[in-house]
């Protein structure tokens, strides 16, 4: 695999049983890459250790007098310094490839494990975490794969020089072979240590980017309440928490490479001794320990990769585990395949809550927890928590559709939703059924003026499907990304659609025409509204009160708010003294105590005035 073969037409099916096992899986699918950085390796590392040994020959030649063995031995000289300079640049290529092709395995494999399980994966995993996987840990990861062939070059070449030295001169070839392998294993002691402070500076960082994420995320809301010295202090002190486990994490990798430098000036030391003393009892030649001196010296740079690949393994241990605990993760009964490729229809019912959207009907549902709405909105498009039923649509089980199937059957339109950077075009540019035109989508949604705003902020945008929107559409305001995202997921025309308040941030009059243009464009449809607007309420078919995970009301909403004191208190707003109050007088600013059926009543009148003013404004818009 090339760099600019990438992405891979297939990542492959990795194994997460442990993060060792998810980087030996890493390597064993690149096996090609490696082998290639290993001969590379191998042609420069041993060029490099065979010219000590060229060096001490011409030593001897010039000793003999022996032209013709110094003009070999120089000839030999310049082809080591040619492998040295092609193995070296080729080296570089090929483990630069092995870095990169691994990284990029890495994120697609994330990325197809994010398409998967959508917003399921952040809540059962840490937004932080999930930044932290796919941008630091890739590049760990990546590194030590890469290193691997390295370090077995390096490894191959020590081996070779000790059995050539031993061959060579056997006296000071047996100190060098016994004291190389002691070098190398002289910082073992100090891995488990290291490894830990690493470990530990992992999970510091993770918890700082976390925060971070969380905090730019609701940055608006922080500024709105003046929150923002609270949490600028809070990531000061996890950023310093971060700053000292660094510190503990660098000051053991100084040690290891202090001994990395310390032991091999040892054995110089000794080679050198007890070179000199062979020397003057006339048992080597000045060329030989030369020879032996000159290998050393050069033995401390292949030396290094084993410092490095002890390093690499030790910061990419944890970011595999990471990623292979994200990787792991699956849907809740992830058997896709045993149902037929075509999604069925028909109604759509929750075991867990008993909740019941009839087929082509608009179905709203009010909860009094937003939290629990939005967790029962992603369990309609099929994330199920673990413990939980699958959701039913036409009596099959979401979970038992293949991916593919269950979400172009149902679409689930979170009550904050993205806006990616592009043009207009471009963000309506998803699957649909190619029923819905996009210049209708847009018109239920009522984005005339948002059309508007998007072609005054793009020069040179003549058409507003080529204007421009910026990242997560900031230029926007809170309806105009809604009533975007509204139009996106109208447009995709589902069979069945549920939206998670979907104009929780729009005025009543543009909330009422919504309401109504998603009616008649849904008409034939199933939708699912998670709403507590009367507007929007008043215009289902069915309306369903979820209390404390049970639906235990479904009519219609003017039924429901004379009937059910508990819907009337979310949708009203009706404070605890009121609704404990029953039929007794309920108190109306500006006025006499009332009966409750007559603020009922009142509450009714006022949704009709409401909906006869929107009327009259679009009279008049018609007339302008």
């Amino acid at each position: 695999m090339q760099i600019q073969d990438l992405p891979y037409p297939d990542p492959g099916v990795p194994d997460v049983r442990s993060g060792p096992r998810f980087l030996w899986w890493l390597g064993r699918n690149q096996l090609g890459g490696q082998l290639k950085a290993l001969a590379w390796g191998l042609l420069h590392f041993v060029a490099v250790s065979a010219q000590p040994f060229c060096v001490g020959f011409a030593i001897e030649a010039v000793v003999d007098r022996s032209g013709t063995r110094l003009a070999l031995t120089g000839g030999v000289m310049a082809l080591c310094g040619a492998a040295t300079a092609i193995g070296d640049t080729f080296l570089h290529r090929a483990a630069v490839t092995n870095w990169i092709t691994a990284a990029a395995r890495v994120q697609q494999l994330l990325a197809h494990k994010a398409s998967h399980l959508g917003s399921a994966l952040t809540r059962r995993v840490a937004a932080g975490e999930v930044v932290a996987v796919s941008t630091g840990d890739v590049e760990k990861i990546g590194w030590f794969v890469e290193a691997v062939s390295r370090f077995t070059a390096a490894a191959i070449t020590v081996l070779l020089v000790c059995v050539g030295l031993v061959v060579y001169q056997p006296a000071l070839g047996i100190v060098v072979a016994v004291g190389l392998p002691a070098l190398a294993l002289a910082v073992l002691p100090l891995l488990p240590r290291a490894t830990q402070r690493a470990d530990f500076q992992r999970e510091k960082a993770g918890r700082a980017t976390e925060l971070a994420s969380d905090t730019v995320a609701g940055l608006r809301v922080l500024r709105g309440i003046g929150g923002e010295e609270l949490f600028l202090d809070r990531y000061r002190s996890a950023s310093q928490e971060v700053r000292h486990a660094a510190v503990r994490s660098a000051r053991m990798w100084s040690l290891i490479s202090a001994i990395q430098v310390l032991m091999p000036g040892l054995l110089l030391i000794a080679v050198v001794c007890y070179g000199v003393h062979l020397a003057r009892g006339g048992r080597i030649s000045v060329g030989e320990l030369v020879t032996v001196y000159s290998s050393v010296m050069v033995l401390t740079y292949p030396l290094r990769h084993f410092e490095e690949i002890a390093m690499a393994y030790s910061f990419s241990r944890p970011s595999a585990t990471r990623a292979a605990r994200v990787l792991s993760l699956e849907r809740a009964k992830d058997i896709g395949g045993s149902r037929p490729d075509e999604a069925p229809g028909g109604d759509l019912y929750d075991p867990a809550t008993g909740l019941l959207a009839p087929a082509a009907q608009l179905t709203a549902v009010v909860c009094g927890d937003p939290d629990a709405a939005g967790r029962l909105a992603e369990r309609l498009g099929g994330h199920p928590p673990e413990d939980g039923p699958s959701v039913l649509l036409g009596g099959v089980p979401l979970d038992e559709l293949p991916l593919d199937s269950a979400r172009s059957a149902v679409l689930v339109q979170d009550k904050d939703p993205v806006l990616l950077s592009g043009s207009l075009r471009d963000l309506l540019d998803v699957p649909a059924s190619g029923t819905v035109e996009a210049q209708a989508a847009l018109a239920a949604a009522q984005c005339g003026d948002v059309l508007d705003a998007l072609v005054q902020g793009s020069f040179d945008a003549g058409d507003p499907m080529d204007a421009r929107i910026t990242e997560r559409g900031r230029s926007l305001s809170g309806g105009q990304r809604q009533r975007l995202a509204l139009a996106r997921s109208l447009y995709t025309d589902p069979e069945v659609l549920v939206l998670d308040e979907p104009t929780s941030a729009v005025d009543s009059h543009t909330e009422a025409r919504i309401a109504e243009s998603v009616r008649d464009l849904r008409e034939g449809r199933t939708t699912v509204v998670f709403t507590s607007s009367p507007l929007l309420l008043d215009r289902a078919d069915r309306v369903v009160l979820v209390h404390e995970g049970e639906a235990v009301a479904i009519g219609t909403h003017r039924e429901l708010l004379l009937s059910e004191p508990r819907y009337r208190a979310v949708v009203t707003r009706e404070t605890e003294e009121e609704a404990a109050g029953g039929t007794g007088p309920v108190s109306v600013a500006g006025g006499a105590p009332k009966t409750e059926k007559a603020a009922l009543s009142d509450v009714l009148k006022d949704l009709e005035a409401d909906e006869l003013a929107c009327d009259e404004l679009e009279e008049i818009e018609e007339t302008a």
